[in-house]
């Protein structure tokens, strides 16, 4: 599950939340009759199953192939030259064993793992420049977002593509999306998953508007020029006023029809700078510069604060709706937190590699129990060049495996050095830089790109 919102630039800025599971508990049973028993009827069996099933599923990780965006002869077609410049990956998208690649210019590439051959690039004009993918899982299509050098690269434009036309290498087959909506500066479109909604800002008419993510029809518009920003949570959404002096006007409403469940104004310090505003099912999180963290419970206004020493304001959040949990991202280090602002887990070998939580080097699973990052491979060494992808449990903190260079159980696979493969990179060239990271579920397979803009299969 993810949201993404796009503002309009031509160059690529995405941001995600990603959502996540349930606490594992030990298994401390000894008989295999008994475990499978304990598994089968036990909510803690089936933790301690699916811990030790994580660590299999992720031993004796070999890089398995090699795709590269960049090709000049399929590029002569592109009238902005950067586009024809090599890259670096800035997200990755897989579905239906196709593997979409975007690179930082705007380049998208669709490979096939069927084939491992590039079926053809998702630029159907000469001067589009795609800014982002989002991947519908309700009508199984990819839609990209994307600004062209035919309106200065001014406002964003949506289109859609079935997976199955672009299997064929029918990139032109889709269509264009929120037509009548001008998404020029600072407007924005939102895709968001969990609620199966799209959300809209037109600047310039000063209107949100929410679309169902079916079938794209639109819901309702909410128009009010006091508006300073949206907050979507499952079932609603936070409506976030411009600020007064003492306090922050502030009003909840159903995302599925706009009707507003709660309003209320939300007292501020004076003079204090607002760090972050945050929604999270009837829980909301307020912190300024400066002063303690403050979690409110909106349904009886009971107000729990967490000490400024304790809880320092971090560059990106994830939520766990399911455990009333959520993560935090600051200085690289990842913290789990509850909502009576105590610390429940931090982890023992998760130290990221970039500073600025670039959520597309962070891939959170569906069953919501495991991070995969691009990390330090040894947090000790400081001059170290080249980081490693770690698998970590989200709620015990503990590292299951780690796919680094200087592990001789990692390298190219013996089934594809005899296949005469694609792949030119060692195994420390393939870790190194790594920009854009992403796990397929289905085919147990993770992904990721670098600076370089080539994109590297690993798995077992």
């Amino acid at each position: 599950m993810e949201k993404a919102r796009m503002q309009s630039s031509p160059r690529p800025t995405c941001g995600r939340r990603i959502v996540a599971g349930k606490r594992p508990r030990p298994d401390d049973s000894k008989n295999c009759v008994r475990k499978l028993l304990k598994r089968e009827i036990s909510r803690a069996g089936n933790w301690a199953f699916n811990r030790t099933n994580s660590q299999e599923k992720f031993r004796n990780f070999h890089l398995q192939e090699e795709f590269d965006t960049h090709d000049p002869k399929a590029h002569h077609f592109l009238k902005l030259p950067f586009l024809k410049k090599r890259s670096r990956i800035v997200e990755i998208v897989a579905a239906r064993d196709t593997v979409f690649a975007l690179t930082h210019s705007g380049i998208c590439a669709a490979f096939s793992r069927d084939t491992n051959k590039r079926i053809c690039f998702l630029n159907i004009s000469a001067d589009e420049v795609i800014r982002s993918l989002f991947y519908n899982k309700n009508n199984d299509s990819l839609i990209t977002v994307s600004v062209y050098a035919s309106d200065n690269f001014s406002s964003l434009k949506c289109r859609t593509t079935p997976i199955e036309y672009i299997r064929r290498g029918q990139p032109d087959a889709g269509f264009p999306l929120f037509e009548s909506e001008s998404l020029r500066w600072p407007g924005f479109v939102e895709f968001d998953d969990v609620n199966g909604k799209v959300l809209t800002y037109s600047a310039q008419d000063r209107i949100y508007k929410v679309f169902d993510l079916k079938n794209y029809t639109m819901l309702y518009s909410i128009s009010d020029e006091h508006v300073q920003e949206i907050k979507i949570s499952p079932g609603i959404m936070l409506l976030i006023f411009d600020r007064a002096q003492s306090h922050v006007p502030l009003k909840i409403l159903s995302i599925e029809d706009g009707s507003v469940l709660k309003a209320f104004n939300h007292l501020l310090h004076r003079n204090k700078k607002v760090d972050f505003i945050e929604q999270f099912n009837e829980k909301l999180l307020v912190k300024q510069e400066n002063e303690n963290l403050q979690i409110l419970d909106v349904r009886n206004s009971q107000l729990t604060e967490v000490s400024r020493t304790e809880f320092m304001t971090p560059s990106a959040f994830i939520f766990l709706y399911e455990n009333q949990l959520f993560l935090t991202f600051r200085n690289r280090t990842v913290a789990v937190w509850n909502f009576r602002g105590e610390l429940v887990t931090s982890f023992e070998d998760h130290l990221l590699w970039y500073p600025d939580c670039n959520t597309n080097n962070i891939y959170i699973t569906s069953e919501q129990d495991l991070i995969i990052s691009y990390c330090k491979a040894h947090p000790d060494n400081s001059a170290e060049e080249v980081g490693s992808i770690n698998i970590s449990n989200i709620l015990t903190g503990k590292c299951l495996a780690k796919i680094r260079a200087d592990d001789p159980s990692v390298g190219i696979s013996p089934r594809t050095r005899a296949n005469s493969s694609n792949i030119r990179s060692s195994v420390q060239e393939a870790l190194e830089d790594v920009t854009a990271l992403f796990y397929d579920e289905e085919r147990n397979e993770i992904y990721t790109g670098n600076r370089h803009g080539l994109v590297h299969v690993w798995s077992n």
